[in-house]
């Protein structure tokens, strides 16, 4: 099954979808009101300083202040190291970006000496405002090209460890010392890089200088908080991140994309430009590639495994849980064995998940509970094998003997059901509604309470319908008793108007 890239574009939406082996293997969502600033350069202005946790709030002009970490500030009196996260490609995902690992060691430098309120500094955005948090700041900047990060605030050459073979690791990083010179700054040799010429090479070192040279001229005719270089589009992100050599084909259904991934992919990749397709039927493109589907399934709580067994995601926002249920899987030989396969079958669905719904955070796997030590070995072995395919970077722990696994999966952008999905607005986002019985209940509660309260003989009710009923019908009883209790005569109302939960009580 081939490995695809499928783009549609609507009026103030464009969607792409990452197909592998035929799969649906990632989902990424950009709304024109609502598109991602991560890469974007500002010049912004410090208007809080925070020594207690050694971070700054700072303007860049957009809805919510940002948040600038010490270790993420440039200065001249901090010790740089730069390299490349262990087991991390460069370029974390589509929409966040490079994620070139920087670590900082500074010392004596408190967040306090290195900025100050009022001043400007010019930062780039690592992650998109989500929630109630505003946007994550670095004064590292990095300039992404199709082979090469450029980072003209530091002074290093490393290469992505995606690329295994030593020859070639020390070919490029020879190539790139000897082009670079004079250049300044440091350069991160990306995946897509194996195999370049020296011309590739030189003419992507030279598009990136360009680039620097053209954001530090606008730096001085900008005014505070303000966007001084936005990053590609999600259409432009995806071919230069995503479109390598290992998909077979491209397929969009816009025109006028087409031919801009047709001008783009003639200027970094031109032997790329067969593999790139119009669609023209009439069916939607995601309707005819079976993806509309697979969205509608991750924003389901429940995913049915193949066996019959399934999982259950609930998603907080401190964690997300997810659970394992062996639910109509019998199996056909001892209890055991049926765990265990339904457990290796989940691990399957549930990197498959994390990636389609990009959820990142800390997350609670719940497998079902393994006797035998080797069968818990071979059920982490699995999820650390399955694990390989995911490009955000995660940690996990050993299953332990109630099942359990802890482990963390890089937040770089919203999950899809942020994007596609408001907290329903009748349950508030609780994801369940108290019974009628419930309400019937409090109502008799709250009528005690204020009885004595009560001058007048009459109290009148006022409630949803479906409560109002069964106030009359199976706990009219009950009503009755508080009637004769403090002898008043008590009517309900309905009120179709109401939530549920929703009452009155009225003396009169």
């Amino acid at each position: 099954m081939p490995n695809e890239l499928i783009v549609n574009v609507t009026m103030g939406e464009t969607r792409v979808a990452r197909l592998e082996n035929g799969v649906v293997a990632e989902v990424y969502i950009e709304r024109m009101r609502e598109a991602s600033i991560v890469g974007n350069i500002y010049k912004g202005k410090v208007v809080r300083v925070l020594p207690g946790m050694q971070a700054a709030f700072v303007d860049i002009g957009v809805e919510r202040t940002a948040f600038l970490h010490a270790s993420d500030v440039v200065s001249n009196e901090m010790s740089v190291v730069t390299e490349l996260a262990p087991g991390a490609d460069e370029v974390n995902d589509v929409t966040a970006g490079t994620k070139v690992a920087v670590k900082s060691k500074y010392r004596g430098s408190h967040i306090e000496d290195l900025l100050k309120e009022g001043k400007d500094v010019i930062v780039q955005v690592a992650k998109d405002p989500m929630g109630t948090k505003g946007a994550r700041l670095t004064s590292f900047i990095s300039l992404p090209g199709r082979y090469i990060v450029y980072m003209p605030t530091v002074d290093h050459v490393g290469v992505s460890r995606k690329i295994e073979s030593d020859k070639e690791r020390k070919r490029l990083k020879t190539l790139i010392d000897k082009l670079s010179k004079g250049t300044g700054g440091g350069f991160i040799i990306r995946t897509a890089s194996e195999g370049i010429t020296q011309k590739e090479a030189k003419a992507d070192i030279s598009y990136l200088h360009e680039m620097w040279k053209s954001i530090e001229s606008n730096v001085e005719k900008k005014r505070s908080s303000a966007l001084i270089h936005s990053d590609l589009d999600v259409v432009l992100r995806v071919v230069r991140d995503l479109f390598t050599e290992d998909i077979d084909r491209l397929v969009i259904d816009s025109v006028p994309e087409y031919k801009r991934i047709i001008q783009f992919v003639g200027k970094f990749n031109p032997q790329l430009k067969s593999r790139i397709e119009i669609y023209q039927s009439d069916e939607p493109i995601f309707d005819a590639f079976g993806i509309e589907v697979e969205i509608t399934r991750a924003l389901g709580q429940k995913v049915w495994l193949k066996s019959g067994g399934y999982i259950i995601i609930e998603q907080t926002e401190a964690l997300t849980a997810i659970d394992v249920n062996t639910g109509r899987f019998v199996g056909k030989r001892n209890v055991e064995d049926t765990i265990l396969k339904t457990n290796l079958e989940a691990v399957k669905e549930i990197v498959y998940q994390l990636r389609l719904r990009n959820i990142g955070g800390i997350i609670i796997l719940d497998f079902i509970d393994m006797v035998r030590t080797a069968n818990r070995e071979k059920v982490y072995n699995a999820l650390k094998e399955a694990l390989k395919s995911d490009r955000a970077r995660t940690k996990i722990t050993k299953i332990s003997a109630l099942g359990l696994v802890e482990m963390t999966r890089k937040r770089t952008r919203e999950d899809i059901r942020n994007i596609l999905a408001d907290p329903c607005p009748y349950c508030e986002g609780k994801g369940y509604l108290k019974s009628p019985t419930t309400i019937c209940y409090e109502i008799f509660r709250e009528i005690r309470r204020e009885a004595s309260d009560i001058k007048g003989k009459h109290i009148e009710v006022y409630a949803h319908p479906t409560v109002a009923n069964a106030l009359y019908d199976e706990e009219r009883r009950y009503l009755e008793e508080l009637e004769a209790r403090y002898r008043k005569r008590v009517t309900v109302k309905s009120v179709s108007d109401y939530h549920l939960e929703q009452f009155d009580i009225i003396d009169k």
